[in-house]
């Protein structure tokens, strides 16, 4: 059961970011639908969970140490180009995005300039990245229960104190930005879009596990435990979505009302969370093209977040996060069909090998 609870919690450290734990993502992707954003989250969560199993059983199964070998098995030989491109550009993008998003954290808190932010986590990210897989597993999935425990006590405490109804903040919540067209849609991009960002380094953690069953049950509860943080973020939000909506971190904004001290805590756990997903993607990504623990790899992992560096500058987190994360979302929609067809190609090829040996 450990070995279960550590992979769920690794898995939901991958793909919650600077992103999500600020609360910017639930804002764009689900407050902005008022009451149908609940909707939204709670069909995200279901997605979540199949997947997630999916992508950690995949990865047991094939025993993988890199995401091209499973995603040219389940996807074949065309249509895994495509597929592997898709997650190649998605781990360097959000890696870059999570450079900038350290800088946020850090300016909103505490005023520091970006740069000092960003060029923290960029030394932070090449000093982890050298370790081994199960010692980056580790440092991910260690500090993934303290923002859990975190959003779920800012969740119940802004819910029971809020101000106005639901109903009344309907409205204000669906005047809010976003560029996704309906609740529906938004759901479905917004489950794409960090199955493109966590499908490499699942399939790398699932492949750290020799059970097939272990691997599955930490993925399935990884994404369930990742769908019941989404619908309480979203609600927390939405709650005080008249005061927080404007803010780059308004799940920070949420905190500092609360206590000045315990936003202090809070941005701690945040840098922490930008600092897992930045570790992820830049691992994965580097582990794509070579071996990793080499030296070509120590020599690579340098070049790409020096250049992740320099272009964490452009745009701005807010930026990044309402232009980059919807365009991952859609072109992200080849890897889900791969997914979800992945089981009946593999018990079909499974079923062929068998009638094999018989004849």
């Amino acid at each position: 059961m450990f070995r279960v609870l550590k992979i769920a919690s690794a898995f939901i450290g991958i793909i919650v970011g600077a992103g999500f734990a600020s609360g910017k993502e639930i804002v764009q992707y689900f407050t902005s639908f008022g009451l149908l954003g609940t909707f939204a989250a709670i069909l995200s969560t279901a997605l979540f969970a199949y997947l997630g199993m999916t992508l950690t059983r995949l990865g047991s199964r094939t025993q993988t140490s890199s995401h091209k070998d499973v995603i040219y098995k389940i996807s074949g030989p065309y249509l895994g180009v495509v597929v592997d491109a898709i997650i190649v550009f998605t781990l360097f993008g959000v890696g870059v995005v999570m450079l900038a998003g350290a800088g946020s954290v850090l300016n909103q808190q505490f005023g520091f300039e970006p740069y000092i932010g960003n060029l923290l986590m960029s030394v932070l990210v090449v000093g982890t990245v050298m370790m081994n897989v199960k010692r980056v597993i580790t440092i991910i999935g260690s500090i993934t229960p303290f923002l859990v425990l975190t959003i779920i006590l800012i969740g119940v405490y802004s819910i029971f104190t809020m101000d106005s109804s639901f109903a009344e903040l309907d409205p204000i919540a669906r005047n809010l930005d976003t560029t996704l067209p309906n609740w529906f849609i938004s759901a479905i991009n917004y489950v794409s879009f960090n199955i493109a960002v966590g499908a490499a380094m699942s399939l790398v953690m699932g492949g750290a596990e020799k059970d097939e069953k272990t691997a599955a049950l930490g993925g399935l509860f990884g994404g369930l435990g990742l769908g019941i943080m989404i619908i309480i973020s979203h609600l927390a939000i939405f709650s005080k979505v008249d005061i927080v909506a404007d803010y780059d971190m308004p799940m920070l904004k949420l905190v500092h009302d609360i206590s000045p001290v315990l936003a202090i805590f809070m941005s701690v756990i945040l840098f922490g969370m930008v600092f897992n997903t930045a570790v992820s993607m830049f691992y994965a990504f580097v582990a794509r093209f070579t071996v990793m623990n080499t030296k070509k790899s120590d020599v690579m992992i340098v070049v790409t977040v020096v250049v992740g560096f320099v272009l964490s500058f452009i745009g701005g987190f807010k930026n990044l996060v309402a232009l980059v994360y919807p365009f991952i979302g859609y072109i992200g929609l080849f890897l889900i069909a791969a997914l979800i067809y992945a089981p009946f190609r593999l018990a079909k090829e499974s079923r062929i090998r068998k009638v094999s040996k018989k004849n």
